[in-house]
């Protein structure tokens, strides 16, 4: 486990930026994922001690994230933000933050330069960063996130502002830190795609709340349960007629591919109904969910609770 959290609330004035949300997080990398006022930020914020607890309790790595100082020696920040000071190199600012987090000064210097070879900035190492272009600043910011070697990382929209190249770089070093290195990460960003691209699991959140945790695998099972089917010796448009007649929905895509769903058997009843029609089946593929479809359903699930509530 990663992280824990235990009915935890967060107010700001009355408002309330997490409600009562309970969640264990395993390792591995996760994609935290809200619109705007969500709540994304205050959680990120909360795990890394930055602002307290309204209600609740909260663990990071086992540690309780009221001791701040003991969270920040095991977890790295990507803010989204520049955070660099103007007239600094690459390596010297990469190296100070090391400093800063108890790192000797020649490891730290070893360090920053062993980061900047591993974000592929090792050619820009003496440049001063104001000269970066956003996709090396990006760059910059794990490298600064990573130096002290923490085994949880949080990245706030690594991607934003960068070509394809660039994104499909950054989204590759994600996919390293997880697989490869040890390194859980926690990754919030609206781009979906980058989640798909390299995460195993996703958090959902809406209104201080948490509507879903799982892996990705498992939460494209919940949203559409239908099924392709592939036939021979036969027409889709009567099978599909013979579905339709057994209670489920089927309609023929083209002569011989039907896509149903339904409750109950429907693989059992598939291939019953196949026989009926003097057919063969050939394949069954279950429709694959994207993630947006079910960041989406998630959302609208949500608003009619809101709603009716």
């Amino acid at each position: 486990m990663i992280f824990r959290l235990d009915g935890v609330t967060k107010e700001y004035s009355g408002f309330r930026a997490l409600d009562d949300v309970s969640v264990e997080v395993e390792p591995g990398s996760i994609g935290l994922l809200g619109p705007n006022g969500a709540g994304k930020s205050t959680m990120i914020k909360l795990l890394l001690g930055l602002v307290r607890l309204t209600r609740g309790r909260a663990e990071v790595l086992g540690r309780d994230v009221r001791n701040a100082v003991s969270i920040r020696e095991v977890v790295g920040y990507m803010p989204e933000d520049d955070c660099y000071i103007a007239g600094l190199r690459g390596v010297e600012i990469v190296a100070r933050t090391a400093e800063l987090a108890g790192i000797p000064p020649l490891t730290a210097l070893r360090r920053a330069h062993e980061m900047l070879d591993y974000v592929q900035l090792g050619e820009s190492r003496y440049r001063e960063v104001q000269t970066y272009s956003t996709g090396m600043k990006q760059r910059i910011r794990l490298a600064i996130a990573l130096v002290h070697s923490p085994q949880l990382v949080f990245l706030d929209e690594p991607t934003s502002g960068m070509d394809p190249d660039g994104r499909e770089q950054m989204l590759e070093l994600v996919r390293d830190l997880a697989r490869n290195k040890g390194v859980s990460v926690v990754i919030s960003t609206h781009i979906l795609h980058d989640v798909e691209a390299c995460c195993d699991a996703a958090m959902i959140l809406s209104r201080g709340k948490l509507l879903r945790y799982d892996t990705l695998e498992n939460l494209r099972r919940t949203v559409d349960t239908a099924v392709t089917v592939r036939i021979g010796g036969g027409d889709s448009n009567r099978l599909a007629t013979a579905l339709r007649n057994r209670g489920f929905s089927a309609e023929a895509t083209s002569a011989d591919v039907v896509r149903a769903s339904g409750e109950g058997d429907l693989s059992g009843q598939l291939l019953e109904a196949t026989l009926q029609c003097g057919m063969s089946l050939h394949e069954i593929t279950p429709a694959r969910n994207s993630l947006e479809k079910i960041f989406l359903q998630s959302l609208r699930d949500d608003g009619a609770s809101h709603a009716n509530s």
